[in-house]
């Protein structure tokens, strides 16, 4: 089995959020679980992008949508480990807004797992992905609008 390789750009992180593992995320494992991994990444994409200035649900006009995830696990965390999510995103390519996080213990940094996302701006009227405007790209790129 070849396992999912994700790099995280350093050089891109824009937040960084703490959050802890709650009792209700444990899995039958005894760990947290992916769904709710899921959910603590998505608290801290909408924190990341509240911090640039966006919101998921109006960015340019748009609404956004998690296309896709990729999720590397490289640890166990359990209840009530306090976590820092790191969230990075490189400035915008085409018609997708990728995004990185990176969940570390937030005592000594062991990672817990690596994500990659692709979000997309959503016309409702047509039902489709739109170019990101210039006013979202600068949010992300820390580019003070004029």
């Amino acid at each position: 089995m070849e396992r999912i390789k994700l790099e995280f750009p350093e050089s891109a992180i824009v937040h960084r959020q703490p959050l802890s593992v709650r009792i209700t995320d444990m899995n039958y494992g005894r760990h947290l679980g992916h769904d709710s991994l899921v959910s603590l990444l998505h608290e801290a994409r909408i924190q990341a992008f509240g911090a640039l200035g966006l919101s998921e649900w109006d960015m340019g006009g748009y609404p956004s949508v998690v296309v896709d995830l990729a999720v590397q696990y490289q640890s166990e965390a359990r209840w009530p480990d306090a976590l820092v999510v790191e969230t990075a995103i490189p400035a915008p390519a085409g018609k997708a807004i990728v995004v990185y996080h990176r969940v570390c213990h937030a005592e000594g940094g062991r990672p817990v797992a690596t994500a990659r996302l692709n979000v997309v701006l959503v016309d409702p009227a047509q039902g489709r992905s739109v170019a990101i405007p210039e006013a979202v790209g600068q949010a992300i790129a820390g580019v003070e609008s004029a």
